[in-house]
């Protein structure tokens, strides 16, 4: 790595340094593989990388570029458990510091969509005070 990538202006309050310095290791360790595969399935629903497009049962699911990443981020790692502060800093590469509440109405949104387009399966699931994740 060159350069800067966080700076913290004087006084500063050690917890803070100590969240931006667990944010810069976690996304200097998290490592995509070089060719993503297209497609994802999951149950009946189908998310398709290349096109940005999500399907249940072969109807398309009309998502928000913030929401299809987050579901495609927590499709792509299966059965990994994100933090709210783990996906807002994934997402929208900022750290992720008080960023509960945005991540978790982006969660519930997703959640009501898929819903509607698949009754009574639940694709994402909460791991009480850790995160989210997409078991299936």
């Amino acid at each position: 790595m060159t350069g800067a990538d966080d700076y913290i202006s004087k006084p500063f309050n050690p917890l803070e340094l100590t969240a931006r310095v667990k944010a810069l290791l976690r996304r200097a360790s998290y490592q995509q593989p070089a060719v993503e595969n297209d497609r994802i399935q999951i149950s009946s629903l189908e998310i398709d990388k290349q096109s940005h497009e999500v399907t249940a049962n072969g109807r398309a699911i009309k998502l928000p570029a913030i929401e299809f990443d987050i579901l495609y981020l927590l499709a792509k790692n299966r059965g990994r458990v994100f933090g709210s502060e783990e996906i807002f800093e994934k997402i929208w590469n900022e750290p992720g510091a008080g960023s509960n509440k945005t991540v978790m109405v982006h969660i519930s949104n997703l959640r009501d969509k898929i819903e509607a387009a698949l009754p009574g399966e639940s694709i994402i699931q909460t791991v009480w005070g850790v995160g989210y994740k997409v078991d299936k």
